[in-house]
């Protein structure tokens, strides 16, 4: 994930598939939102902390859930997160508690690698999410970003051999000319 702030908005590039998303900062959601994959998303510094609120996630799609899990959700759905940089000492006792008591993706299975020997400033997101249809009661969530040892490379699942595909039983897609 990358971020690229500019005056009046925050485009934050996703590693995958070639999704991106822009927050507006300092203005309110529109009287009438038009439902979208990533919702209307706007922000606003406090202290040196953005704060992200976002409403409106389409709900009319394949797949639509909130984590891994499948844990569905509604039109309700409403989310605040909070981005804040943290020196890496401060967040030592995330990444140890992180280590002890939760799943982590390999970095076969395509989660980063992380680089034992940084020791600059981390990334850590606090989210909060809402939803009257699912949830009996507001929950959060907290999640450290580290500096992964790979630069961050494109990927693109129809060229993409290394990631999905290395070690499972399922073969590789191929097709004699681009389909674009």
């Amino acid at each position: 994930m990358q971020m690229l702030q500019e005056p009046s908005k925050i485009t934050i590039l996703y590693p995958f598939n070639h999704e991106f998303r822009q927050i507006r900062l300092n203005e309110p959601h529109p009287a009438q939102v038009t439902p979208s994959w990533y919702g209307d998303s706007v922000g606003h510094y406090e202290g040196d902390t953005l704060v992200i609120d976002t409403v409106g996630i389409k709900t009319d799609r394949p797949f639509a859930m909130v984590d891994w899990y499948g844990t569905p959700y509604t039109k309700a759905l409403h989310v605040v997160e909070r981005y804040r940089l943290l020196e890496h000492e401060d967040a030592r006792e995330y990444w140890e508690r992180n280590a002890r008591e939760n799943f982590r993706l390999a970095s076969n299975d395509g989660g980063p690698e992380v680089d034992p020997t940084y020791t600059g400033k981390v990334v850590q997101l606090q989210f909060t999410v809402e939803d009257e249809g699912v949830f009996t009661t507001a929950w959060s969530a907290t999640v450290t970003y580290w500096r992964a040892l790979d630069e961050p490379r494109e990927l693109v699942c129809a060229e993409n051999t290394h990631e999905y595909y290395a070690g499972r039983d399922t073969a590789v897609p191929t097709a004699d000319k681009p389909d674009f």
